[in-house]
């Protein structure tokens, strides 16, 4: 993805990240936060997708499985 479009997801990312994570930030700072997580995050899978391959498939398939069990244990276990 280049690098412009990570920064556009990332300033929207950094909003989202900011109020899911209930953090009062200004603007500017907002902003930063997401471009920041955005380039690292982009620079980060594509280097798995590249170095790993089918294995970074993997790695997201269990991220993916943890995210699950976190939400079905946060929320839906009584």
């Amino acid at each position: 993805m280049p690098v412009v479009a990570l920064i556009i997801i990332g300033a929207a990312a950094g909003f989202l990240a900011t109020r899911l994570m209930r953090i009062e930030a200004d603007i500017p700072t907002t902003m930063l936060i997401g471009v920041i997580g955005a380039l690292i995050g982009g620079f980060v899978l594509r280097f798995l997708i590249t170095v790993m391959g089918w294995m970074s498939g993997f790695v997201g398939a269990v991220l993916g499985a943890l995210l699950v069990i976190w939400i079905w244990q946060t929320y839906l276990r009584r």
